[in-house]
């Protein structure tokens, strides 16, 4: 028998001014998954977040997260939730020590100097724990606000675009920090605009403009979008970009380097426009895997701006 899914919600509508911001969304998260969040600045992610945490109550739907109803027990999930935004949230004049005390203290933990040491510990930060949270890089800072959320040890992690700003060093160090608390069963929600970070979650979920478009692995998404991908490559493709433009099955035309990538939903037409083009310019054509970029920006020129 299947353990119970760690998040699992229903037809979940929120409205703000008359605007739907989340349109009858439903997800289910097994314990244990990284699920990513994708899609547009606006697309409703952040809500449907804190709908699931129990910061906000929905206007319509209905589930449970970690086995409690959102509507009736959020009090009860706020608890079992680390929550890290985007805009790290602690006191810079602070060292990293004095910060993770004060966030013991919000959490009643004891005793407190235990909760740090061992959280310093776990996230590499002893021999830094004297040093001031403002003078930290952003590596570093997103390491303390990480420990901030993991030291109650709680069964979900909410992370809203955790790694804007950090380095690549860093961010990959923190996805193999994720993964590895994941394997030992925390659950974790992931909103991102990064491709390469979507690619490391175990499933991911598309929000465009308060509606989910899109659910599943990385590669049953991007066989669902149905695309086609081709590159042409040679020193006239800028040439080659201008002709494609307009032509039938050409949806996307995207210049990498020497190379130029065409998608299109018409595979067909795609290709007749693609090697009239490549004759014509001297290029040479040849087929491609279709890229998770693809898809996301073919999902964001079908969706329908709800703020239009």
């Amino acid at each position: 028998m299947s353990a119970a899914p760690a998040i699992d919600v229903r037809g979940l509508v929120k409205s703000f001014g008359g605007r739907r911001v989340v349109d009858d969304v439903s997800l289910t998260v097994a314990k244990g998954e990284i699920s990513g969040f994708l899609g547009p600045n606006g697309s409703g992610k952040t809500t449907t977040i804190r709908l699931m945490c129990g910061l906000l109550t929905p206007d319509a739907g209905e589930g449970q997260v970690l086995g409690m109803d959102i509507r009736q027990q959020g009090h009860l999930i706020k608890r079992e939730v680390g929550y890290m935004t985007q805009r790290f949230s602690f006191y810079e004049d602070l060292t990293i020590e004095e910060n993770l005390a004060f966030v013991a203290g919000l959490y009643g933990l004891s005793p407190a100097r235990q909760h740090v040491r061992d959280t310093l510990a776990d996230l590499g930060l002893t021999a830094r724990r004297q040093q001031l949270a403002g003078s930290l890089s952003g590596g570093w800072k997103q390491r303390l606000a990480l420990a901030a959320c993991i030291m109650h040890k709680p069964r979900l992690l909410l992370l809203d675009e955790p790694t804007a700003g950090v380095d690549p060093k860093a961010r990959r160090e923190f996805w193999d920090e994720i993964h590895a608390r994941a394997h030992d069963g925390l659950t974790v929600l992931v909103s991102t605009h990064y491709m390469d970070e979507a690619e490391r979650c175990h499933r991911i979920n598309y929000i465009a403009y308060g509606k989910l478009v899109a659910a599943g692995t990385v590669a049953q998404v991007v066989k669902g979008a149905g695309l086609t991908t081709l590159v042409l490559e040679g020193p006239q493709t800028p040439a080659a970009a201008r002709a494609l433009r307009g032509m039938p099955g050409v949806d996307q035309i995207a210049p990498f380097g020497n190379t130029l990538h065409v998608v299109g939903r018409d595979g067909a037409a795609l290709d007749r426009s693609a090697r009239q083009v490549a004759q014509q310019t001297g290029c040479a054509l040849r087929p491609s895997e279709t890229s998770l970029e693809d898809v996301f920006i073919h999902f964001m020129g079908e969706a329908r701006d709800n703020m239009a």
